[in-house]
Order: structure tokens, then sequence, then C-alpha cells
């Protein structure tokens, strides 16, 4: 469990505000816990508060009126959140939901606290709007990968990237699907041919890459 007077430290860019901002964040927020997969904030609700995340991962997605879901990102510890952000600033409700993936330990700044150090301190505002930036930047490139990449290289490219130190990847066909906007039915044609070359192993609910190396080559066409 991390001390409520030492999590500013796990966020660089909040180390570096000053005294009494600071304080104001120390004494008027709460550290907050929660369980694995916990819906953390849905379409159609206000945020009530900004999250920073100490420990354990937030994954971001997008569901259509169809059904159809994409994950957009994922918060990490060190992490806010930047469509709490948005919604934040621009007083509108959510679009999207955040599931924690893990047990999930975060500091709640209340809504009115957020709104008063954007409104007088610089450098809390610097830090947001820095966060907010480099997202952004990310959700475009996203974009680019779902509207323009092939799909074998992206899937090439996230098994590698969620591949433990075994090179197992513990997943499923349709989470594979989420991950990269694409229907499960490519998903599971794509891994019957990594299968076929011998570059996978596929078990119930977990993939295993049998040759990293090759999928790292065909993931670099995504760089």
């Amino acid at each position: 469990m991390t001390d409520s007077n030492q999590w500013i430290d796990r966020f660089p860019g909040l180390s570096r505000l000053e005294p009494s901002t600071k304080e104001a964040l120390l004494t008027r927020s709460n550290i907050v816990n929660y369980p694995k997969d916990t819906l953390l904030f849905g379409p159609g609700k206000s945020p009530e508060y900004m999250l920073f995340l100490i420990e354990g991962t937030v994954r971001v997605q997008q569901v259509s009126e169809t059904g159809h879901e994409i994950v957009l990102y994922r918060i990490n510890a060190g992490e806010s959140c930047v469509l709490t952000t948005a919604c934040l600033l621009t007083y509108e409700d959510y679009s999207a939901e955040g599931i924690s993936e893990t047990k999930v330990q975060a500091v709640a700044v209340p809504k009115n606290i957020f709104d008063d150090l954007v409104a007088q301190s610089k450098s809390f505002r610097d830090f947001v709007f820095a966060a907010f930036s480099k997202r952004i930047t990310d959700l475009f490139l996203m974009i680019d990968e779902v509207a323009f990449q092939r799909v074998d290289v992206r899937l090439a490219d996230r098994l590698d990237k969620l591949a433990d130190d075994q090179g197992v990847v513990k997943t499923t066909h349709q989470k594979l699907s989420i991950e990269l906007g694409t229907a499960r039915e490519v998903i599971s044609r794509q891994l019957q041919e990594f299968q076929r070359r011998g570059w996978v192993e596929q078990n119930r609910g977990s993939v295993t890459l049998l040759n990293r190396a090759q999928i790292r080559q065909l993931a670099d066409h995504n760089t």
C-alpha cells in the first residue's frame, strides 16, 4: 500500500509542483482501491474524480451501438486518464468505459479540487495538458493503425507486447479482436496462419509464442 504522503513522488510532473499545490492534493484527495474487473466509469456517467493511478492497469475501451468493442488505451501506474481529463475540462459525460484489468490503487482528486488547481496553478495545468497531449498523439497513432495497417502486422505487434517472459499471452480470440478493433473471425484465421507457420501454439485461454523472432520481424513492419 502507498503512504498517503508519498504518492505524489510516483508522478514526476506532480513532484515538481509548488508546495501549496502539493499540499492541496495531499490533504483534499483520497487513496482508493478497486478489485480486478471493476467498471470504474462508463458512457453517460459524469466524472466525480480525477484518478491518478498508483498501482495496476485500467483498460479504456469504446463500445458501439452494435456491441463492437475496441481498446483505446491503457492507464498504467504513474499515469492519469485522458478521457477523464477531457470530461472534467468540458463538463461532458464519459463516452467510453474504463475497466480495471488488475487490482488498482489510485488517488481520487474530487472534481472541484481539480477545477481549482487547473485554474490556480500553472504547473498543475502544465502537467495535465502534457499528459493530455501525449495520449491524444497515442490515439491518433491507434486510429492510423486501425485504418491503414495490416491485421497480421498489428496482431504480431500486440502479441509480442502482451507476452510474458516465457512468451505466453493469456488471452482469447475475442479479447484480441477487441484489442485490435476487428472481428473475432479475422483474429482466429490469422492465428491459425501463425500456427501453420510454427510461430505460435494456441491453447484454451492462451497463445504461446514459439518463434518470437519471426513475430517481432513481422511486427517491425508496424514501426
